[in-house]
């Protein structure tokens, strides 16, 4: 039997499942319930009033160790993200007791503050990021079948648990990013900062590469697409013969995750905000009771319905489904790379002008296949390591400038398997920064310190303003943020 995970239980169940545990309880403002104050400073009393045996904290199945304005936070948050943290490596900087349960306190505030200010993630935005996790971590596994074994979980079932995690996280990037938009710093300011810095403590400046690609994906056979295209028309037939709906189809079947568990529901979107060819059909729909003709997008293909439109916006629910690529046509299109690797080292033709007139990359492509990276100052073409994918990231790590690697396949940000070859255009190694040659990197450092400082401030100030419950078992840490016992 899979074990529930504490985490997604709603508050009114998980302090019920404290109180069934706990017979020690302290009434808390804000909340319908009651909150339990945990093994180390709780007692129970029999009906008359006397004391006990203390309830060991080894015996309390969940309960709720902070309380940050009317959101709580369970022991479950706590060991979970604990539990996270040792897969991925983190260090808590401190006592992790302490450290955990305050990082997910300032957290709470961010969102609450998130959702004063209105800001949105759109689940485009959270189907694009949680993808992009898990080709990480297939890659890393070596298969989407390992994973799901590592796991416990069928892809889908990690799709649905990542969704309101990545979310969240969104949320708190950008009411951070909200927060410090004002902030500059001025060329005196860099200066002035680094004639105080010894040389020894000048930033590390990673090793960054510029690279150019040449992709070809693989193509697909006619019977898969036709396959995929009748199942697409049954899922009309249904629901214009009235036999099921549109949401609850899009649900079961659609390969979109993100839009699939609102049942296809995309949000009010401006047409730049979709692929051309679904937009044109989109924003024809009159008709809510009515399904598309079947769509062909970068991503695969498609039946839409209208739900509403208001202004240049429009909302609608979609069903995508992906053609499967088989082995065969990967392999044809790896050979037909290997044989265009093969005239570029014989001087047929150079590397520029292959990735001109033969990659079907879009984002590259008419820029001679340099891949382009986007930072918070605009577009580079340097990346440093741990910004490539993780496939060219791998093959770049054991090439020489100007290398031309063999053929590889990848899963690119539309989730479709491609092949590549890769060239290393130029390597600048790791070296400490220098401010000829390196003020950027400076100037990063200068404005991130800056920035740190305004959040930090913010968060000092809103902990003085938002109701804090802390379990005593807490009273006695070294936080980093000062306010939260009282």
């Amino acid at each position: 039997m899979k074990i529930i995970n504490q985490r997604h239980i709603p508050i009114v169940a998980a302090l019920l499942l404290a109180a069934a545990s706990l017979s020690a309880m302290t009434t808390v403002p804000g909340l319908s319930g009651s909150w339990s104050r945990g093994a180390s400073d709780s007692t129970s009393h029999d009906s008359t009033g006397k004391e006990e045996t203390p309830i060991p904290e080894s015996s309390v199945i969940d309960e709720v160790v902070w309380v940050v304005g009317d959101e709580p936070i369970l022991k479950s948050d706590v060991e979970m993200m604990r539990m996270q943290g040792q897969q991925e490596g983190m260090t808590w900087g401190g006592n992790p007791d302490c450290a955990i349960p305050e990082q997910l306190a300032v957290q709470k505030l961010f969102l609450h503050q998130a959702e004063i200010d209105s800001i949105e993630v759109s689940e485009s935005e959270i189907a694009a990021g949680v993808q992009q996790q898990l080709n990480r971590w297939i890659e890393i596994a070596g298969s989407q079948e390992k994973l799901e074994e590592y796991r416990k979980e069928s892809i889908n079932e990690i799709r649905n648990d990542m969704h309101d995690e990545f979310k969240n996280q969104q949320l708190i990037q950008k009411m951070k990013q909200k927060l410090v938009e004002d902030v500059k710093v001025s060329p005196a300011d860099v200066r002035s900062y680094f004639r105080k810095v010894p040389q020894d403590s000048l930033p590390y400046v990673p090793t960054e590469v510029e690279v150019q690609v040449i992709q070809v994906s693989p193509k697909i056979k006619q019977s898969e697409i036709n396959r995929v295209k009748d199942e697409l028309r049954g899922f009309t037939e249904r629901v214009n013969n009235g036999e099921t709906s549109f949401s609850t189809l899009a649900r079961l079947y659609s390969e979109d995750p993100g839009s699939a568990r609102q049942g296809g529901e995309l949000g009010f979107m401006g047409r730049g905000m979709l692929d051309p060819a679904f937009a044109q059909v989109a924003f024809n729909l009159t008709d809510p009771k009515k399904v598309s003709k079947i769509v062909e997008s970068e991503f695969g293909y498609h039946i839409i319905q209208l739900i509403d439109k208001r202004g240049d916006k429009i909302n609608v629910r979609h069903i995508l489904l992906r053609p499967k690529v088989s082995q065969d046509e990967i392999d044809a299109a790896e050979h037909r790379l290997d044989s265009i690797r093969t005239d570029i080292l014989a001087n047929k033709f150079t590397f520029e002008a292959g990735a001109s007139y033969i990659s079907d990359d879009k984002d590259t492509k008419n820029n001679q296949g340099l891949m382009s990276n986007s930072t918070a100052d605009g577009m580079t073409s340097r990346f440093q390591m741990k910004e490539l994918p993780t496939e060219i990231a791998r093959v770049v790590d054991t090439m020489k400038v100007g290398e031309i690697s063999a053929p590889f396949t990848r899963i690119n940000s539309k989730n479709k398997t491609v092949a590549c070859i890769i060239k290393l255009k130029s390597r600048v190694d790791g070296h400490r920064a220098t401010i000829t040659e390196d003020f950027q990197v400076m100037k990063d450092v200068v404005l991130a310190k800056e920035r740190e400082k305004v959040l930090n401030d913010w968060v000092v100030d809103k902990i003085k303003h938002t109701y804090v419950r802390v379990n005593d078992r807490y009273k006695d840490c070294k936080f980093q943020y000062q306010g939260w016992i009282r």
